[in-house]
């Protein structure tokens, strides 16, 4: 065994650094082939990847070194060769070396460790405050000194989900209400969740909390770049989990500012379309839009939901059935069945406008023609 092993050793040789040459080549063949983390663009991100690298050189190192006088060992001091085991028992210089080796490894790593985690928890003198609330399967952002607030959820087209048209660049990864924050300027994130546990993930930032009902996390970002970044909910949180993409546009804090009065003015125009007479085309078109960002996740984009789980809106008592009954399930959702999902209530995530304009779509589309025409007093009339 030992010859034919000395025979063939060449060619294991050869094999070994030809299938190494191809790993080192696949980059340039494979253009889309990424080996280590997104590019960082914050100071706690460069931080993580530093430490990263760090530790796996050492790890590398170790493990050449370890392996290496272990395969020399077996092969140089096989028994064809003559060679017989030593016999021996303790030695207490070879004991105190292996041990104290290692912890002086462990020492090494665990320093910069805890400095970039103290530095990664230091909230402290930040710029900026900005709350982060889950949903299944939205996020919401509140900035409360600048008194903004809405919800982000995902854009991609139904028709790229469905196979019915070509993915997109950004799929499943582009939102219709980014996250904004200013370059330079250090952010003090709260991140919390309304229902499940959801994970607030963005790989270029360095940034991954979990947003837990209840509890308050809290991290802090500054970005050194302008620019677009994405991530995902990283914490298996239900149905749609693969649909709550995350965008984050870090900007100038001049344009901070434009983009934070445009927020007030949006605000005020959708308070002023709460006093305002809507009319059935307005409120259908509207309300399409809103169905398919707020209900298609549970009830399906033709309302037929899924059976035993999420019911049908066609010809459902409650599409059908009283509008004011329809509205309070909406605004304060309520238990379907034994073995269906709970209607989470939507009172705090939708707007008068936007509950009328879902309700009036579903009451005369997906199967529906009732006829009836919700506008937002009669909402708001019933919120409480």
């Amino acid at each position: 065994m030992s010859r034919k092993l000395i025979r063939e050793f060449p060619g294991i040789v050869s094999r070994l650094i030809l299938g190494v040459g191809l790993w080192l080549a696949a980059p340039a063949v494979f253009a889309e082939y990424a080996l280590n983390f997104q590019r960082p663009v914050t100071p706690v991100a460069h931080k993580i990847l530093e430490l990263h690298n760090m530790i796996l050189l050492i790890c590398v190192i170790i493990f050449v070194i370890v392996f290496g006088v272990m395969f020399y060992s077996i092969f140089a001091h096989r028994k064809s060769r003559g060679y017989k085991p030593a016999k021996f028992h303790d030695n207490a210089t070879l004991e105190v070396v292996w041990t104290v080796i290692p912890f002086l490894i462990l020492v090494s790593m665990a320093i910069p460790s805890t400095a970039t985690l103290l530095e990664m928890s230091d909230t402290s003198k930040s710029d900026l405050t900005i709350k982060i609330t889950g949903y299944q399967w939205k996020w919401k952002y509140d900035y409360p000194d600048q008194d903004v607030g809405y919800f982000s959820t995902l854009a991609t087209p139904r028709d790229q989900i469905d196979n019915k048209a070509a993915k997109g660049e950004h799929y499943l990864l582009e939102v219709d209400n980014p996250i904004v924050v200013p370059v330079g300027k250090k952010v003090r994130f709260l991140v919390t969740a309304n229902d499940v546990i959801h994970s607030w993930w963005v790989p270029q930032l360095g940034v991954k909390k979990d947003a837990i009902p209840g509890f308050i996390n809290e991290f802090w970002v500054r970005a050194d770049e302008a620019g677009t970044f994405r991530g995902q909910c990283a914490e298996l949180c239900g149905k749609d989990h693969g649909f709550m993409p995350i965008v984050v546009n870090a900007v100038s804090p001049e344009d901070f500012t434009k983009w934070v009065a445009m927020q007030k003015d949006k605000a005020a125009a959708e308070s002023a379309g709460g006093a305002k007479t809507w009319s059935k085309d307005e409120l259908l078109e509207k309300g399409k839009k809103a169905y398919a960002a707020t209900c298609a996740a549970c009830h399906g984009p033709e309302g037929k939901g899924i059976p035993g789980v999420f019911p049908a809106l066609e010809g459902s008592k409650v599409a059908t059935g009283p509008v004011d009954e329809h509205i309070k399930t909406v605004l304060h959702g309520r238990a379907t069945g034994k073995f269906s999902a709970q209607m989470p209530a939507f009172a705090a995530q939708l707007s008068d406008t936007d509950v009328a304009a879902i309700i009036t779509f579903e009451r005369n589309a997906l199967g529906n023609k009732t006829g009836d025409v919700v506008q937002p007093s009669q909402v708001k009339a019933l919120r409480k």
